[in-house]
């Protein structure tokens, strides 16, 4: 049953290390930044050299910890400075943004 489970695992990781890299392939590269979001997981924060981002959730923060270094990009511990100003973002996020905070 652990072998089920263990492989269970591998497979997730191997899955989420594929979209990262096509990710990556589709941007020029790529950075990411986890975060723990509770019981739903982590959060992957995927930051492209071209400014583009997205996002993946894993299970859990061992997943994700080793599906970012199976698909081998830099990882940052926080999402400040340097990485997020690589973020490039067009009018759909600031509508988004301005719609949130003004309760839309």
């Amino acid at each position: 049953m652990a072998d089920d489970t263990q492989q269970a695992d591998d497979r997730k990781v191997t899955r989420l290390a594929h979209r990262i890299k096509a990710f990556a392939t589709s941007h020029g590269g790529a950075e990411a930044q986890i975060a723990y979001i509770g019981e739903r997981g982590a959060r992957i924060v995927l930051v492209g050299e071209d400014g583009g981002w997205g996002d993946l959730v894993a299970p859990t923060f061992e997943t994700a910890e080793k599906a970012v270094e199976k698909a081998g990009i830099t990882r940052h511990e926080t999402f400040d400075g340097e990485l997020a100003a690589k973020v490039q973002t067009g009018p759909y996020e600031w509508k988004r943004m301005a719609g949130i905070q003004i309760g839309g």
